[in-house]
């Protein structure tokens, strides 16, 4: 009775800060909601009896990647005003559009039986040794790959900060 009270507080929680996250106008309140919503994943680790990829997730993605996403949003400038000009037509129709398709789909998905393991799987071992073992052994590729998307981003966003945009069709003042 406790983790589903847990689940449903804490799931309302991250919804809500997703929601902050994508609809804030404010930057620093969309990290700030996006920072929730992790925090909130790491509460369900902890039911879970994921002690340590919990506080993985509190110490480098809350902790560290939010740090360095305020630190670049910072870099941007929320001071200044933005350009609310849509450039690609029907581009908000689409996306709206996509996203309900995309619920749909969850919606029929989610109504089957999921196998997600061998019926004679043991118990999850949460260990550091066990997840060290497979982050350095199955898993180094994607682990690797998202540390390199990861830099990407964070170089590509402050060199976006950097850039000024040329004027159109004349002599610049």
């Amino acid at each position: 009775m406790v983790e589903l009270v847990l689940f449903i507080v804490f799931g309302l929680i991250a919804v809500a800060g997703a929601l902050s996250m994508v609809l804030h106008p404010n930057p620093v309140y969309g990290a700030l909601g996006l920072m929730a919503t992790m925090l909130s994943i790491a509460v369900f680790y902890v039911v879970n009896s994921g002690h340590f990829i919990a506080a993985v997730q509190v110490v480098v993605y809350a902790g560290a990647v939010m740090t360095l996403f305020l630190f670049v949003i910072m870099l941007i400038g929320v001071d200044r005003a933005e350009n609310l000009e849509e450039r690609l037509p029907m581009q908000r129709q689409l996306a709206i559009g996509l996203g309900v398709a995309f619920l749909v789909l969850i919606g029929l998905i989610g109504g089957n039986a999921w196998i997600t393991a061998p019926a004679s799987a043991s118990e999850p071992n949460g260990s550091v040794e066990a997840i060290a073992d497979l982050i350095f052994t199955d898993w180094l590729l994607p682990f690797e790959v998202t540390t390199l998307l990861l830099i990407i981003a964070s170089v590509g966003a402050v060199a976006l900060a950097q850039f000024s945009p040329r004027r159109r069709g004349g002599a610049e003042e």
